[in-house]
C-alpha cells in the first residue's frame, strides 16, 4: 500500500482549542502528515475556548493538510452527559469511516478507546491505543469517583473491565512512561513488544535558551520587580489537581529563610489573590511572590528568569503514567528542576543531573534539597541536552511512525 493513501482516524475528547491539543497533538500529527499519513482529526471542543481560537486552529490544521471534525464538551447533568458525549464520539466515529475508509484509528485516552474499540468490532480497522494514563484510577485518585458513592463504584467497575478490553484489543499501546509500559506488563500482562514509550515531547525549537537574549532576560526581570542580585524559583502552568501547591510554597519558605531576597515566580493564568494568601498564610510575604499570566509565545522568557523551577505531584497510582510537558520544557530552557519522583520525573533527572529529587515534604527535607541546589554546577548546555535525550518531539515522531508501519502493513 502507498504511503499517501493511508488514512487515519485521530480521536481525542481533549479539544485542539485545549493547551494540551496544541502542544501535544498538533505538533506530532503535522510532522507524521510530511510522513504521508492523511489524518482526520476528531476532537470534543470546550465552547468557549473554540469561540477564542477555533478559527485559528483551523488554518494551522489546513495549512498542515490536516482534517478537522469537532464535536462540543457537554457538562450537565454530570453523568448523563459523559453518556451523550460518548454516543456522539461513537456515532461521528462511525460517519466518518463510512465516508472515508481509515486504515488506522488512534484513540487519545480511554473515551476514544472506547469509539475505537465500537469500530474495531463493526469494520475490524485496527486502532491504537494512545492511553496518556491510567484514565479509570485517575478519575478515583482525584476525588471524581467516589467510591462510597454506589453508582462510582459500579461505573469503577465497569470501566475497569473495559480497560482490560482496550489493552487486550488494541494493536499497539502507547504508554507516557518507562513505570506505566512496567505496570501494564506487570499487572494487566499485555506483551511488552506491544508497547512503546513516548513522553510528553517539548517543541524544542520553541523552548530553547539560546534565542532568548540576556538583554531581554534583563528587562523581563525588571518588569517583574526582580532585582539583579535576586534568586529566582519559578513554577509553571495550571495550579490544583495533582499540583502541591501548598508543599511548594511550604518549600519556598524554607529557601526564603536561606535566601531572604529569593522571589517565587508563577507562571500561570490562576488566581493571583488565591496564591497570595497561600503563600502569607505560611509566613511569606506577598511581595516576594510574582503571579505572571503568559501565552505561549512568551513563556520561554518569563522561564529564562528562573534560577530553579519546581513542580510537586501528588504521589497516587495513576501517577504511575504522569509525563508533565513543563519538564521537557523547562530542561530545553537549561533551568534546573526540583520535583518529586512521579512516573520518570525523578529518574530523568537524576539520570541527566538535571535538579534535585525531593522523597519527602518537610523541612528537613526541604533545607537539605536546597543545600544541594545551591551546589548544582550543571550547564544550561548539559541540562537541555537531557531535554534532547528524552522529549526530543522528533524521537516520539519516529516511535509513532514505527507503531503505524507495525499496524498497517
Amino acid at each position: 500500500m502507498d504511503d499517501v493513501s493511508k488514512k487515519v482516524l485521530y480521536i481525542s475528547y481533549d479539544g485542539m482549542t485545549d493547551p494540551l491539543g496544541q502542544s501535544q497533538v498538533i505538533p506530532y500529527l503535522s510532522e507524521l502528515t510530511k510522513a504521508g499519513y492523511q489524518f482526520t482529526i476528531l476532537s470534543v471542543e470546550k465552547k468557549d475556548r473554540y469561540a477564542k481560537s477555533g478559527d485559528y486552529i483551523r488554518q494551522l490544521l489546513t495549512n498542515a493538510g490536516i482534517a478537522w471534525e469537532t464535536l462540543f464538551f457537554t457538562s450537565s447533568p454530570p453523568v448523563l452527559s459523559k453518556l451523550y458525549d460518548q454516543w456522539q464520539l461513537n456515532k461521528t466515529a462511525a460517519r466518518l469511516h463510512q465516508e472515508k475508509k481509515f486504515d488506522l484509528i488512534h484513540c487519545r485516552s480511554y473515551v476514544a478507546a472506547e469509539a475505537g474499540v465500537k469500530l474495531l468490532q463493526r469494520t475490524g480497522v485496527p486502532y491504537l491505543f494512545d492511553m496518556r494514563g491510567f484514565w479509570v484510577d485517575e478519575r478515583v485518585d482525584s476525588g471524581i469517583w467516589n467510591l462510597k458513592n454506589p453508582l462510582y463504584k459500579l461505573f469503577y467497575k465497569i470501566y475497569k473491565q473495559k480497560e482490560k478490553k482496550y489493552f487486550s484489543q488494541a494493536r499497539h499501546i502507547i504508554s507516557l512512561t518507562r513505570k506505566g509500559k512496567e505496570e501494564l506488563v506487570n499487572h494487566y500482562h499485555v506483551q511488552a513488544e506491544k508497547i512503546s514509550v513516548i513522553p510528553c515531547c517539548a517543541d524544542l525549537a520553541h523552548f530553547n535558551f539560546k534565542k532568548i537574549n540576556v538583554a531581554d532576560t534583563e528587562k523581563a526581570r525588571k518588569s517583574l520587580g526582580i532585582n539583579e542580585s535576586d534568586k529566582v524559583l519559578s513554577y509553571l502552568g495550571s495550579l490544583g489537581g495533582w499540583y502541591m501547591t501548598g508543599e511548594m510554597l511550604d518549600f519556598f519558605a524554607v529557601l526564603v529563610k536561606e535566601i531572604p531576597t529569593a522571589k517565587f515566580l508563577f507562571i500561570t493564568q490562576d488566581d493571583k489573590n488565591s496564591i497570595i494568601n497561600k503563600a502569607i498564610e505560611r509566613g511569606i510575604a506577598a511581595a516576594a511572590i510574582i503571579v505572571q499570566p503568559a501565552s505561549r509565545n512568551e513563556v520561554p522568557l518569563y522561564v529564562s528568569v528562573s534560577d530553579w523551577s519546581i513542580f510537586l505531584i501528588k504521589d497516587l497510582y495513576s501517577k504511575k503514567a504522569s509525563s508533565p510537558t513543563k519538564q521537557g520544557e523547562i530542561m530545553a530552557m537549561g533551568v534546573p528542576i526540583i520535583c518529586n519522583d512521579i512516573g520518570d520525573t525523578g529518574s530523568i533527572v537524576k539520570e541527566t543531573n538535571a535538579g534535585i529529587v525531593i522523597n519527602r515534604f518537610d523541612s528537613a527535607m526541604y533545607t537539605a534539597a536546597i543545600k544541594d541546589l545551591l551546589q548544582i554546577t550543571t550547564s544550561k548546555e548539559s541540562i537541555r541536552e537531557g531535554s534532547e535525550k528524552f522529549y526530543d518531539l522528533g524521537k516520539g515522531v519516529a516511535t509513532f511512525l514505527t507503531a503505524y508501519k507495525e499496524i498497517i502493513k
